[in-house]
């Protein structure tokens, strides 16, 4: 069975308060307990000894370590690619991608990817010009019949409950823990009253389809099981 977290915390060490080992390790222990290492413009050497350090922060708690981009992916567990990237073969065991459309959505369903970032649902200071922003009706129109959509571009705490009524799964965020990780615990609070997610996978992968792991909808194919917690 894998648990997807309500919260996604993603990478960026240019604008992280400290070393990225210990604003990770800051934002654990205020809850987070996913977090995707971004970093791409580091030699793969030194990305893939970093995520090695990220988690063995996450160990403990049990936590996912997403790497992000295709370029070093081989063997990794979980990876989020960008909307561009090829599907990658063999398949992680964990898929997720970036979309911006809804052609990009039906891409990553027809795939079988096991989540979707949709953005930029507000605007963000971390890529400022970077949009039209969606907001919360642009955001329910993409994530109908998508995979699991987790919210992210300049979402507040205080929005992360609009965002769930627009039918996403969580959010994803980067500056604002990035900045300040123990803000990861006011997204965890204003994300509490959603179900966890949870996919208990078949052994025929091929037959979940695009809906391997569905949190709202309680659809799953055959040789899937979602849960509730």
């Amino acid at each position: 069975m894998t648990q997807l977290p309500r919260l996604l915390v993603l990478t960026d060490r240019a604008q992280a308060a400290g070393p990225l080992p210990e604003v990770v390790a800051a934002a654990v222990a205020a809850g987070a307990r996913a977090v995707v290492l971004r970093e791409k413009d580091l030699p793969l050497a030194e990305r893939a000894a970093l995520a090695d350090e990220l988690a063995a922060v996450l160990a403990p708690v049990g936590g996912l370590l997403v790497w992000a981009g295709l370029a070093g992916s081989a063997g990794r567990t979980a990876v989020h690619l960008a909307a561009a990237d090829p599907f990658p073969d063999p398949r992680p065991a964990l898929v997720g991608r970036s979309c911006h459309d809804a052609a990009e959505v039906a891409r990553a369903a027809a795939e079988g990817c096991d989540w979707v970032f949709v953005s930029p649902v507000f605007a963000t200071s971390s890529k400022p010009g970077y949009g039209p922003a969606l907001g919360p009706a642009g955001l329910a129109r993409l994530a109908a019949g998508a995979p699991p959509v987790f919210a992210l571009g300049g979402v507040a705490p205080e929005d992360a409950a609009g965002c769930l009524r627009a039918g996403a799964a969580g959010v994803a965020v980067m500056g604002p823990v990035m900045r300040d990780p123990a803000r990861a615990g006011s997204y965890l609070h204003a994300l509490a009253p959603v179900p966890v997610m949870r996919v208990t996978r078949g052994f025929d992968r091929g037959s979940c389809g695009a809906y391997a792991s569905v949190r709202s909808r309680g659809v799953a194919g055959p040789g899937c099981e979602v849960a509730r917690a």
